[in-house]
């Protein structure tokens, strides 16, 4: 029988007695423990917040407006076309090379 192991981390917070005597009755009240009770909050949260940052609502007036953009968008300006004649004039470092699939190492 194989087994997989999870590496862990650990979250610890120092808190006022007040703030721990609430968070340990919320625990009990939903039959957990506090730190499971503060891991699955706090997680919940996390995961809300994320969603959040990472999903665009538009108005119906705002999404009319961006589909219309998209189907007739205005002429290039001066700028936009300054940066196109400065990308096509630029030596690309990419030419005559095959693109290269293996992963970035990570920073650190």
């Amino acid at each position: 029988m194989a087994t997989t192991t999870v590496e862990r981390g650990r979250v610890s917070a120092r808190v006022p007695v007040q703030v721990q005597e609430t968070l340990e009755l919320a625990a009990a009240m939903v039959g957990a423990t506090v730190n499971q009770f503060m891991v699955q909050t706090a997680l919940r949260e996390a995961e809300r917040i994320i969603e959040q940052e990472r999903v665009i609502r538009l108005s119906a007036r705002d999404t009319e407006m961006f589909i219309q953009a998209l189907e007739n968008p205005p002429p290039p300006n001066a700028k936009l076309k300054s940066a196109l004649q400065h990308y096509q004039d630029a030596k690309r470092d990419d030419e005559g090379t095959s693109f290269n699939w293996q992963p970035r190492p990570k920073r650190v």
